[in-house]
């Protein structure tokens, strides 16, 4: 977007993480940051810094009601969105027999509903000005699922089903979407991450190795949550944005793996997927008909 105004960010989930690192980056260039969090006095010191530039507000995503307020709150202080970053989550991990049915709704109640309730009352504003971006903070595990976070890689690639579909029906009205995929970053997901209260035996080897893994590493990762945040501005500045954006080294191997992983099936039972069309029907690309 070129404008002599400053662009307008809408981010959820500021007061640790990427949402912290992304905000002090924005407002270190000179734009305008609406920054939620559930408690929003933790952005007090980028408010006292960056004055009428911030407006730092009270936000849970997962209650609807407050979402619809927020999003009002920052087109009157504002007068529009030009990004929205939707980066408020956690992580549920254990096996997924082992994870209990409340830890599961509230994974998704945040991660999948929370980032769409947001997503659904900022379109909109989005729609009138014909121009967008929006960035939603996913995970390696939204693309890829490891063993012990069955949960948490279902909420994450439930958003990147949405997110894909969103970025189609949105494309000619000049709004974008781009998913951002981190792997291990220096933040405070290790060590907030929810785990069952009872485990079994039989997955010490599995999820079990996934958890100890993810404690090891809390302060360790080798991701830069910092040089994340600016990843993430020239994806939004650049005239043809990546709608998948992989961050860390980590993820790309992953994700090239699996890539082999899917295209090896897919050589290996090829006429077996064939052999199930009808004899004589036209057969074109599912994503042709759309």
């Amino acid at each position: 977007m070129t404008t002599q105004q400053p662009r307008v960010w809408f981010i959820t989930g500021c007061s640790t993480g990427f949402g912290r690192a992304l905000t002090e980056a924005v407002l270190a260039r000179g734009e305008l940051v609406i920054a939620t969090a559930r408690k929003p006095d933790k952005l007090n010191d980028l408010v006292q810094q960056y004055g009428s530039h911030v407006l730092a507000l009270p936000l849970d995503i997962t209650q609807s009601t407050n979402v619809k307020i927020a999003v009002n709150q920052a087109i009157a202080a504002f007068e529009r969105i030009d990004v929205l970053v939707n980066n408020a989550g956690y992580g549920v991990f254990g096996a997924i027999e082992e994870v209990s049915d409340g830890d599961v709704k509230r994974q998704f109640e945040t991660n999948v509903y929370g980032a769409l309730d947001v997503t659904r009352a900022v379109l909109p504003h989005l729609r009138r000005q014909r121009s967008g971006h929006i960035l939603n903070i996913s995970s390696s595990g939204g693309f890829i699922g490891f063993a012990g976070a069955g949960i948490y890689c279902a909420s994450k690639f439930a958003l990147e089903g949405w997110s894909e579909a969103l970025a189609k029906e949105v494309a000619p009205l000049g709004i974008r979407v781009t998913i951002v995929e981190p792997g291990a970053f220096r933040t405070a997901f290790n060590g907030t991450l929810v785990s069952p209260k009872q485990t079994i035996d039989d997955y010490v080897a599995t999820s079990g190795q996934m958890l100890q893994w993810l404690h090891q590493m809390h302060g360790q990762q080798p991701g830069d949550p910092h040089k994340a945040a600016l990843a993430m501005i020239q994806a939004v500045n650049h005239s043809s944005p990546p709608l998948r954006l992989i961050l860390g080294a980590d993820t790309l191997e992953a994700v090239h793996a699996k890539l082999e992983a899917v295209a090896g099936d897919l050589n290996a039972w090829r006429e077996v997927s064939i052999n199930t069309t009808f004899e004589g029907a036209a057969v074109s690309a599912i994503g042709a008909y759309f």
